[in-house]
This record gives structure tokens, C-alpha cells and sequence, in this order.
């Protein structure tokens, strides 16, 4: 049995003749930036959050950069990052002219409940990352925010469909930020993201750097840059919103059967309150110190795998800094992904189970 990590050709053919038909609709009507598509994702996407403005971008990446550059963080200020995030977290940080300071994680890879003790005179915000799916305690981290006068900039880029005390994640600090990349639960067929926002000073400054500092037409009042989403893309995140729902049913069923199967495999730490409402089951990441050796053995057995991520952000070259982050580099050589996502079968998951459980005697 070949079972890919990740394969979006086994999209059902339902779902690509939705996508076909979309494509014509798009194709005929001539409109391919902005327009109603384009309204009606941020539409939806606010309804469904419950986010005051939704304002669509051209990638999850754009959406942090645009978010600090609303805030005004730039030259000499300094931003609270975890230290076991993908780099876009610190690389946009860094390409406003402020400064990432990073700090450890908790065993689950979330930004750890001591990060105030990073703040300096110079911190001017945190991001918390939502990884793999699992949301930061948002009520605890607000209010520790707001004791220090700093913005939040939340990176849901894998958390849409996450949710804590019924509240959205990216809607609890001043900007979430969202990627719509292929691989995520809610996925365009290229790039796309998205900003959400409860200020509409915010969402008016947002709206205007995404698209060369314009107020209307040709009336440019800051320096922008192009970051407009691809209105096909946004047409297609339409159509997967109409499935968004089921998949994270069916998403939610695997990740509750790979715990079943799983829990008494001896030296294997499975993934915590991924079946809660905190939680998307974006990724099933499990941690075991026998990991290389586990990824190969899957391998063999034609189970693809993944590593998110190998490496912690301080450890990179662009990023080097001294600090404990005992937790995230822990995770960083112990953490493996298993395939999970809504076009895998169910025999395929048992199949996955079966082969770590013979890993695991």
C-alpha cells in the first residue's frame, strides 16, 4: 500500500467538477482581481469567524507583513516570536526593520505561558502561533499583552477552523493572519491569505497596503505594495467553504483513530487536545526520540511522512540567537507528522496505525 503524506490529486471528482465549473463561471464573466468573488470570501470568511473585517491577500506570508506594517513596528522596535514556528513568523519581522526575539515553547510547540519575560523597553508586539492547529490560551496571552501595552499579532496560518470558548482564532488580538496555501484545511490552488481585523482604522490601513497605498484609484497616501489575492483563488476558497465543515469532520474522525490505535504504543507521545474545539487536527504530529528511524521504517512500508520543521528559527543563519529553547528544539528532533486530511481512507489510517504499532512492540 502506497499511502502519500498529502496528495490533493485524490480531491474527489465531485469537488473538481465544482472547481472546473467555477473556473468557467470566472472565465466567462472576465474578472480576474477583485470583485465579487473576492466580497463574497470575505464575506464568508467573517460570518464564519465572526471577524469584523476579513480583508483577502496574496498569501499567509503578506498577511503577517502587512499586519505589522498597519501597527507601525519597524526600525528599532523589537517582536516576541516562538522560537519552533515556520520562518515566515521572524522573516516578516525582520523585513519591517524590527528585531524577532525569540523565546521557548511549551512540549506542544505553543509559545511558552513565561514569554513576558523577553519584553524589553523595545517589544512592541508578540505573535502567538497557533502550530500544527492547536491554539495559544488567547484569554491568558491578551491580557498579559495588555499589561505591557503590546499588540498582538496573531499567526493562524494553521488554525482556521480553531476555535477557543467559541471565538475564532486569529479575532482575539489586533490582527490574525491567515494562509489559504493548498496544504491547509482551507486551501486555494496557489497562493492566498488573509488579514482579520475588530479595528477599522486597521482594516482601512490594511486594505490600502495591500494595494500601493491607495485610497481610491491613483490617490496614493502611504507607500503599499502589490498584495492582492488572486480572484480565482478567492473563487475557489469559495467552494471549499462549502465543504469546510465536512472535512473537519472527517479530519477530526482519523485524528480520534489514530489515538485509539495508538495509545499504547511505548515511547510515543501523541499529540494533546487535538479532538477539542482548540484544535483544527491541521496536523497529527506525534514525538518520539527514535524519530529518523520511525519516518524510515513508514517509508519502507509506503507511508509518507512529514517533519514540521527540523530546525528551530535561532538555530538558523539568518535568525542565530542565544537562548534556552530547550522545548522547541526538543520537538524540532522528536516531531513527526502523519498523513491526516480528508482524502485519505479510513483502511489507510488503520494500515498507518498497524505499521507503528509493529514499530512500537
Amino acid at each position: 500500500m502506497k499511502i502519500p503524506f498529502l496528495d490533493l490529486k485524490r480531491i474527489d471528482e465531485e469537488l473538481k467538477n465544482a472547481l472546473k465549473s467555477k473556473f468557467s463561471e470566472m472565465l466567462e464573466k472576465g474578472v480576474f482581481s477583485g470583485g465579487e468573488e473576492v466580497e463574497l470570501l470575505e464575506s464568508h470568511i467573517s460570518n464564519y469567524l465572526k471577524s469584523s473585517f476579513s480583508i483577502a491577500c496574496a498569501n499567509g506570508t503578506d498577511a503577517l507583513e502587512l499586519a505589522l506594517r498597519a501597527l507601525e513596528i519597524g526600525q528599532v522596535d523589537e517582536v516576541i516570536v516562538p522560537a519552533m514556528t515556520w520562518v515566515s513568523t521572524a522573516e516578516v519581522v525582520a523585513l519591517v526593520g524590527a528585531t524577532p526575539v525569540f523565546w521557548d515553547t511549551d512540549e506542544d510547540g505553543l509559545l511558552a505561558s513565561d514569554w513576558q519575560k523577553a519584553i524589553s523597553p523595545k517589544t512592541k508586539a508578540v505573535i502567538p502561533v497557533h502550530l500544527y492547529g492547536k491554539m495559544v490560551d488567547m484569554e491568558r496571552l491578551m491580557t498579559q499583552a495588555k499589561m505591557h501595552n503590546l499588540f498582538v499579532i496573531e499567526d493562524g496560518a494553521q488554525s482556521v477552523g480553531s476555535f477557543q470558548g467559541g471565538k475564532a482564532a486569529g479575532t482575539f488580538g489586533d490582527v490574525g493572519c491567515m494562509s489559504f496555501y493548498p496544504t491547509k484545511n482551507l486551501g486555494a490552488l496557489g497562493e492566498a491569505g488573509m488579514c482579520l481585523t475588530n479595528n477599522e482604522d486597521l482594516n482601512d490601513r490594511i486594505k490600502m497596503l495591500l494595494n500601493h497605498g491607495q485610497e481610491v484609484r491613483d490617490k496614493h497616501v502611504m507607500v503599499g505594495r502589490n498584495s492582492r489575492i488572486d480572484s480565482i483563488q478567492a473563487g475557489f476558497l469559495n467552494i471549499f467553504l462549502e465543504r469546510f465543515d465536512s472535512f473537519q469532520a472527517t479530519r477530526k474522525k482519523y485524528a480520534k483513530m489514530y489515538l485509539e490505535g495508538l495509545s499504547d504504543s511505548k515511547g510515543l507521545q501523541l499529540p494533546s487536545g487535538i479532538l477539542e474545539e482548540n484544535h483544527n487536527s491541521h496536523l497529527f504530529v506525534v514525538q518520539t526520540s527514535r524519530r529518523d528511524d520511525l519516518k524510515d521504517f513508514l517509508l519502507e512500508k509506503g507511508i509518507g511522512t512529514a517533519i514540521h520543521y527540523p530546525y528551530i528559527l535561532p538555530d538558523m543563519k539568518p535568525f542565530r540567537s542565544e537562548g534556552d529553547f530547550t522545548n522547541a528544539r526538543n520537538l524540532s528532533q522528536r516531531g513527526l507528522s502523519l498523513p491526516l486530511n480528508p482524502w485519505i481512507k479510513e483502511e489507510e489510517i488503520e494500515y498507518v496505525v498497524k505499521a507503528i504499532q509493529d514499530f512500537f512492540p
